[in-house]
């Protein structure tokens, strides 16, 4: 018997979205979970925007991913859902800061000013990464890939990342040349061209090397 050896396309595996599992573990119909997330680690200029969110059980986002995988339109219809109908707080550490001290100390501050600034404590939080930030208001749990996993997480990323973006767009008209509008401050080829030609402008990392390096060449602005 002739046996079959056509190729067939592999299954493709459904998407997994975060879910409210781990939300729920820890009590969060009786208990207020916040989750954490930040946007802006990377990047050579502009500020680290962290944020908090508290979700509704009631009321899940249906649809909610990470924000790194959602296109920009997707990212604006949750982050005006988000605010709505869930509570959230917002905090930024600026480039003098960073510079100050350091990229991850900037965050994890960052982090604990947003939850602090939740109206109502919550009872434990949910941070992405592989930190607690410490000073918190309440006991927290660090979930590496948390924006994956945890849906409380994955609306925070959402919220970094909207105000962020928006926020380097708006940087991109106080300071123009760089492209900011374009790469939200991230290293791209575009943006190092810049730095070669331009120099560093007063929202560039000055900590960080490839800033470093185009100020000691051009002397900066």
């Amino acid at each position: 018997m002739a046996t079959d050896t056509t190729a067939r396309p592999a299954k493709r595996l459904p998407r997994v979205l975060p879910d409210f599992t781990l939300e729920r573990e820890l009590g969060a119909r009786t208990r207020r979970i916040a989750g954490v997330d930040e946007v802006g680690r990377g990047p050579l200029a502009g500020p680290v925007v962290c944020a908090a969110v508290v979700l509704d059980p009631t009321r899940l986002p249906v649809g909610l991913d990470d924000s790194k995988k959602l296109s920009e339109a997707a990212r604006e219809r949750f982050f005006e859902e988000i605010l709505a109908r869930h509570e959230v707080a917002v905090a930024l550490s600026s480039t003098a800061r960073i510079d100050a001290t350091d990229i991850r100390q900037a965050t994890l501050d960052a982090m604990r000013r947003a939850v602090a600034g939740l109206a109502n404590p919550p009872e434990h939080v949910l941070v992405d990464g592989v930190d607690v930030p410490p000073g918190l208001i309440c006991p927290g749990t660090a979930v590496i890939g948390g924006d994956g996993r945890s849906m409380s997480i994955a609306a925070a990323s959402i919220v970094a990342k909207v105000i962020r973006d928006r926020l380097m767009v708006l940087a991109a008209v106080d300071h123009p040349g760089w492209g900011f509008e374009r790469h939200k401050g991230y290293g791209t080829a575009t943006h190092l061209e810049a730095l070669e030609r331009l120099g560093a402008s007063p929202i560039h990392r000055r900590s960080f090397a490839p800033v470093a390096k185009a100020i000691a060449r051009t002397g900066g602005l």
